[in-house]
C-alpha cells in the first residue's frame, strides 16, 4: 500500500513539474523572443519616447518592430520630435505613408553595437527604408547624418536602441 501511495505522490509531482515547464514554454512563445522585452517594450519603459511610440502606432509598425529582428533603432527622444519645425509632426501623423518612411529611416537591419559604429566613421549604411544614412565621428561623438547619438547600446531581445537628439528625415 505504501508503494502505491509513493508512486501517486511521484506522479503528482511529475505532472506539476511538466505543467510548469509547459507554462514557461508558452510564456516564451507568447513573448516571441524568449530573451526579455523587445525594442518597443524597452523604448516604452524608458518614458522618453512617447512621441515615437505614438508615431509607430499611427504607422502600424509596432508589430513589425516586435518581430524577430535583429533591429538597430536610432530612436529620437520626445525633445527631438518637439524640435521639429511647427506643423511638421502633425503633418507626418496625418500622412501615414510619409510617416512610415521617416520611421523606417531610423531602423537598420541587424544588431549594430556602439563598438561596431566606432569603426564605421564615414560609412553609408542602408536603412530598412532602403535609403542610406551616414555614420560619422566628430570630436569623439557619433552622428547619424546630423543627429548626435546621446545614449548607446540599450539592448533588447530583438535588437538594440541608440538614442539620438534629432529626427532623421530621408
Amino acid at each position: 500500500m505504501k508503494k502505491v501511495l509513493f508512486n501517486s505522490k511521484m506522479m503528482v509531482s511529475l505532472v506539476m513539474v511538466l505543467a510548469l515547464i509547459f507554462s514557461l514554454n508558452l510564456m516564451v512563445l507568447a513573448d516571441g523572443h524568449g530573451g526579455g522585452p523587445d525594442v518597443i517594450d524597452v523604448a516604452l519603459e524608458a518614458d522618453d519616447f512617447n512621441t515615437l511610440a505614438t508615431a509607430l502606432t499611427e504607422a502600424e509598425l509596432i508589430s513589425t518592430l516586435k518581430g524577430d529582428g535583429p533591429f538597430t533603432v536610432f530612436a529620437p527622444t520626445d525633445a527631438a520630435f518637439a524640435a521639429l519645425p511647427e506643423g511638421v509632426l502633425d503633418g507626418l501623423l496625418a500622412d501615414k505613408e510619409q510617416l512610415t518612411d521617416v520611421l523606417l529611416y531610423h531602423v537598420v537591419s541587424g544588431k549594430v553595437m556602439a563598438e561596431d559604429v566606432l569603426e564605421m566613421d564615414g560609412a553609408m549604411v542602408e536603412t530598412v527604408l532602403g535609403e542610406d544614412i551616414e555614420i560619422s565621428i566628430k570630436d569623439g561623438m557619433v552622428y547619424i547624418n546630423d543627429a548626435q547619438v546621446t545614449t548607446t547600446d540599450i539592448e533588447a531581445s530583438n535588437g538594440v536602441i541608440h538614442v539620438i537628439d534629432t529626427v532623421l528625415v530621408p
